[in-house]
């Protein structure tokens, strides 16, 4: 009595699962409409059928999350470069300010994109050039732009 029963149930669900999948079926294999704008995307044209807008829908979506994947990298490469660049500006005024012949003036340094900018005012071109020489020697460093200007440092007693 027991499979009867089962049998009875079983059959029934099974059949009304396949009523349920046949109007998926049916718009997968529906011809397009003629009527319908060819230059519109399957996601946006509602007379599509289901599939084609899932699949479309699933583009879109894969595009959306290669486009996010794309700016988080770039976010840390920006990062990246930022730490680095604070490390050289770091690096090179603790280098001027142990040398003995720059170590007293006062140089500013700025560093974007591993190019170290110096700016300030030094008693000589010979001064100028060593600070610049000091830079160009740290790691990371692609280019020193020397905007350090000399100061006439002559007294009129």
């Amino acid at each position: 009595m027991a499979t009867k029963y089962n049998f009875r149930l079983i059959v029934p669900a099974a059949l009304f699962g396949m009523v349920l999948s046949v109007p998926a079926f049916a718009q997968e294999m529906a011809p397009a409409n003629p009527n319908a704008n060819a230059a519109a995307p399957a996601s946006e044209d509602m007379n599509a059928p289901a599939g084609q807008q899932m699949r479309a829908a699933g583009r879109e979506m894969k595009g959306a999350g290669e486009d996010t994947a794309a700016a988080a990298k770039d976010t840390f490469h920006g990062t990246e470069r930022a730490v680095k660049d604070t490390t050289i500006t770091a690096e090179v005024k603790s280098a001027l300010k142990s040398d003995s012949q720059v170590g007293s003036s006062e140089i500013h340094v700025k560093t974007s994109g591993g190019v170290v900018t110096l700016k300030g005012n030094v008693p000589s071109p010979d001064m100028a050039a060593r600070a610049a020489q000091i830079a160009q020697q740290k790691e990371g460093v692609k280019s020193v732009d020397n905007r350090l200007m000399v100061a006439n440092s002559a007294r009129t007693d």
